[in-house]
This record gives C-alpha cells, structure tokens and sequence, in this order.
C-alpha cells in the first residue's frame, strides 16, 4: 500500500504526517490485494475555538463514529474524505484516475473504485489532525460544495451503478439509497421542509395537524443518536438542531442545484482555515510590533438575506399560533427565528474583519 500525491483539478490525495509517523501497521493491509483505500479519522485541532467549531465536530463525530465505521464494516465502501487516506495507486489508476467533472472528485473516484471491485478499510483509532473552517462565510461555502457536489455525482452516475455486474446487488442498492439518496439529498430536503415549512404553515391552516410524535418525540431520539460520537457537547444539543436546521436551507438549496446541474454546481471555493492568524496578530500586540493594517469592518457585507427572510416569516408564524393557542409551537418558533436571524446578521463563528 502506498501514499500517492497525485494533484488533480482542485484538491490532492496525501497521508497525513502524523498519520505516518503513527506507526500504523498499513503493511498487514497491503497484503490484501483488493483494498484499495484506508481512511484514517479526523481530529480536530480548533474544535474549542467557538461555537460553531464544536457544532461542526459534533456532526462530524457521527460521520465518522457511525457512518464511515458502517459502510466499512459492512459493505467495504464509504466516501474518501480526500485527505488522512492512502490509496493504492493501482486501485486508483484502474478507476481511471482523478476527474473533475464535479466538486467532489475524493468521493467519485470513491466510487468507480468500488464499481471496479475494490474494498475500503476504516481505522477509527487512527487519528490525523484536521482544522475546521471558524467563520461562518467559510463553512457556508463548505457546506454548499459538500451538498452540491454529491447530488450532482450522483446525477451523473446512478445509471452507471444501476448497470454495473461486477459489484453484488445489495451493495449497489446501498450506494444508491443509502450513501447518496437518503444521506446526501433526501436528508437536507426532509429536514428542511418540514421544521421550517411544513410545521409552521400547519399553524395557519387549521385542519392540518401534525402529532406530536413524528414533531418531537422521534426527530428527538434521532438526533440524541446522532450526538453519540461527542458526548462532551451534548449540553450543546438543543442549539445545534436549530443551527442544523437553518443549515439545512442552504444544503437542500445545494442538492437542488447539484441535481439539475445549474447555477453554481462547478463553483469551487477553497475553505478558509485561519489556523494560527489570530495567534500570531495577538503576539504581535503583545510583542508591540506592528500588525498588518486591518480592513474596515462593513456589517453590510455580513448581512444573508435568506435566513433573515425566513426569520421573518417564522416569528409571524409563531405570533399567529402564540394569539390562537392551537399547537403551542410558539416557543419552538421564536427559538428558531432567533438562531435565522443570528444567522442572517453574520453573528456567527469567528468574527474578523471582512469575512
């Protein structure tokens, strides 16, 4: 098994430093001649740095705590993260190489890989640091390329899967429904739909009810389940479903643009980490030596008129059902328009000038 550098359109395939110097035992799997990928898990180094860094590390736990620990235990496949990998570089020449006909060019050769036959390897306790993006500009470019480009694979390659012969029925079926319909599209749209549209129009239509089962008491055990992988932020958990939930808006808005292939579906943004900038400007103040000249804050440029429309229009929504006392949604509507209009103003993440 050998770590590749191969550069492609926008990203590269490398094993991490740290993972190297592990002293992780790859030469027992190299000596399996149809594995093609080991993936190592992702720890984050700034994961303490605000609260939108700790809510990205809880979703990001269970991508790998569950997700990635299912898909090798039991179809040998999962999603390249595009780094803290090594693949074999035969596998990937006999996949055709890299392509970049989409955005996610790690998880489509992901997938021709395992449409040749080869299986993928997960190790969970090898991990390899990894930064999360602090601002709230970065994420949401992140996120609109994460949603995005899986839905538009997934456009151009469901028919090649459907035909393929050499992998078994049943994994084709989990690649299909599983890994890409449910997890990368349907997932966004469900959530969206029906806590920011759905469940506040029913306060306005008064022969629609929605019981309080499927409102609360399963999207709750779910998203307790989902918060496993980070026990230590499960005080957090309340917040993070409305935050999951305004991010949603933008994910499904993705998907939509992904599988129609319009708009920005080839758009690439390069996620901003700031990594040590903050710490080198205060030891800079500390140290009296001159920092770079910062740019003027504009509070314009952080406005997101999306989410404050939808603000808008769930406070009208929780006032309708707070004067009419037909669901007591209310309080879950307010909460909701409070975190859309965080949102909408910019205020969260790392602030820093112009971002």
């Amino acid at each position: 098994m050998l770590s590749t550098a191969s550069m492609c359109a926008s990203s590269m395939l490398i094993s991490s430093p740290s993972l190297i110097s592990s002293g992780a035992p790859f030469h027992s799997w190299s000596t399996i001649p149809d594995i093609a990928l080991v993936q190592a898990r992702w720890r984050f180094v700034n994961a303490n740095e605000c609260l939108l860094t700790r809510m990205q590390e809880m979703s990001l736990d269970y991508h790998f705590t569950v997700e990635q620990e299912v898909g090798s235990a039991t179809h040998a496949f999962f999603g390249f993260n595009g780094t803290a990998g090594v693949w074999r570089i035969a596998a990937i020449n006999d996949a055709g190489g890299w392509k970049d006909r989409t955005t996610v060019e790690d998880m489509d050769l992901a997938v021709r890989a395992s449409l040749r036959g080869w299986k993928f390897v997960y190790l969970g306790d090898l991990q390899v640091k990894s930064e999360l993006p602090s601002t709230f500009k970065a994420f949401r470019f992140q996120q609109h390329r994460w949603s995005c480009g899986p839905a538009n694979l997934f456009r151009k390659m469901v028919m090649e899967i459907v035909r393929n012969k050499t992998v078994k029925f049943w994994k084709k079926v989990y690649v299909i429904y599983s890994f890409f319909f449910v997890r990368k599209i349907i997932a966004h749209m469900v959530t969206f739909c029906f806590y920011c549209v759905v469940l506040p129009l029913t306060i306005l239509v008064p022969e629609v009810k929605v019981p309080i089962w499927g409102a609360v008491y399963i999207p709750s055990v779910i998203t307790v389940l989902n918060s496993v992988g980070t026990p230590r932020s499960i005080h957090l958990l309340f917040y993070w479903i409305l935050f999951e939930n305004v991010m949603s808006l933008h994910r499904t808005k993705a998907a939509l643009i992904g599988l129609l292939e319009t708009g920005r579906v080839n758009e690439w943004v390069v996620t901003e980490k700031l990594g040590n900038t903050l710490q080198k400007a205060a030891d800079a103040k500390k140290s009296n030596t001159k920092a770079p000249r910062k740019s003027r804050f504009r509070f314009t440029d952080r406005l997101n008129t999306l989410e404050l429309g939808f603000a808008a229009f769930l406070f009208l929504c929780g006032c309708f059902d707070f004067v009419n006392g037909k669901n007591n949604y209310f309080i879950y509507l307010w909460l909701q328009t409070v975190t859309f209009f965080i949102t909408g103003i910019g205020y969260v993440g790392t602030i820093i000038p112009s971002s």
